[in-house]
């Protein structure tokens, strides 16, 4: 099942996961991602350790390469795995299983992996990459979202649609955007109004919440009262 992009934001640092897939609830298994640490995804026969191991292994400041090799050595059922990561420098690492069911494979670009299975073809991964690619300027969400949606029109996983997520974390322990569709009939386009109402509802509340710069965050009721005035002017 599956297909998936892993990236890091050069401009912010930040590091995310995108996937979607005819499968129930794939934002729950696949997406791992840390702060200053990197992202992997772990799918195909899915092994969740695959993500929780290997963000630990990148936290000790291990490369994607070497990460992966030592996470495969340890799983017997690696001929069924796929998984793809980044690590702090933007460097990337894939494998997919021999195992895995056709159409199975992983593209590579800077700072950018994209790996599926079950898919209608390689034209999904390599047109979600493409995607990626050919729009540096777009906001991360953004710019992740577009390129699935690119990987969907190109036929997308071969099985149809069901659920989506978008996990991205900036400087902060707990995450930037974490988004996900469970159960939809367009899950792409579910994740999209999930984001546009992130954008419209909470966002401008972001400052308010406490980060490691400012422990505290705000508490002035006043400010938060003219935060939330500014959140009704804009509708």
């Amino acid at each position: 099942m599956t297909w998936s992009i892993v990236a890091r934001d050069a401009e912010t640092g930040a590091f995310a996961v995108a996937v979607t897939t005819r499968f129930f609830a794939v934002g729950a298994v696949c997406p791992w991602v840390m702060s200053g640490v990197g992202a992997v995804s772990t799918q195909a026969l899915v092994n969740p350790y695959l993500g929780s191991k290997g963000l630990k292994l990148l936290a000790e400041g291990i490369s994607a390469a070497d990460t992966l090799q030592a996470l495969l050595a340890t799983d017997e059922g690696r001929a069924l795995r796929q998984i793809h990561m980044i690590d702090s420098r933007g460097r990337t690492a894939a494998h997919t299983g021999s195992d895995c069911l056709n159409w199975a494979g992983h593209r590579a670009g800077e700072g950018v992996s994209v790996a599926g299975n079950i898919l209608a073809g390689p034209r999904v991964v390599e047109d979600t990459l493409a995607a990626y690619q050919a729009n540096p300027k777009l906001p991360f969400a953004e710019r992740l979202i577009g390129a699935l949606d690119a990987g969907q029109a190109a036929g997308g996983d071969s099985r149809g649609k069901q659920s989506a997520a978008l996990r991205i974390f900036t400087s902060e322990d707990y995450p930037f955007l974490d988004l996900r569709v469970d159960d939809h009939v367009e899950p792409l386009v579910e994740l999209r109004r999930l984001y546009e109402v992130y954008q419209r509802d909470y966002a401008v509340f972001r400052p308010i919440v406490p980060t490691k710069a400012n422990p505290t965050g705000i508490t002035d009721r006043k400010v938060i009262e003219e935060i939330r005035a500014k959140r009704m002017q804009r509708g």
